[in-house]
């Protein structure tokens, strides 16, 4: 597995978790709790810093461990740069539908929960399948548009 694959796969697994554990924080509240009174902002802050956070410490553990394997430069040819624009290009979709979705409901003023929320899973659903794209493309190969 190549550098530019392992990090793919550290977003990847970052991203599921953040998505996760933001979802098993906030979904059960929505049966009890009040749409205004739910605390969002910070359970939200924490997956997304957490993200990052564990994509590195995960990129940099992987990356130890395959080192002490190999002694390959952490190099990117074109097929690595086709796959990661091929990514972007694809998980831009989610991420353009966040934002019109966060202006739809800020225009409507509809509260803040579903506002940021909206945003949140634009981001989050841009990035998953932004990564899944591309460790499909690793394993498959690019396709021949």
């Amino acid at each position: 597995m190549v550098y530019a694959e392992r990090n793919t796969w550290s977003q990847l697994i970052a991203t599921v978790a953040a998505l996760v554990t933001y979802l098993t924080i906030i979904v059960p509240q929505l049966g009890t709790t009040a749409v205004g009174d739910i605390q969002w902002a910070w359970p939200m802050i924490g997956t997304i810093v957490g993200a990052i956070l564990l994509s590195i410490l995960l990129s940099i553990i992987w990356g130890i461990l395959s080192g002490a394997r190999s002694h390959e430069k952490p190099t990117l040819d074109q097929r690595d740069r086709d796959i990661e624009r091929l990514g972007s290009r694809v998980g831009q979709a989610f991420l353009v539908l966040g934002g019109v979705g966060g202006i739809a409901l800020s225009m409507l003023q509809i509260d803040w929960f579903w506002i940021g929320n909206t945003l949140y899973l634009g981001f989050a659903l841009s990035s998953l399948l932004d990564v899944t794209t591309r460790v499909v493309s690793y394993r498959r190969g690019l396709p021949a548009w």
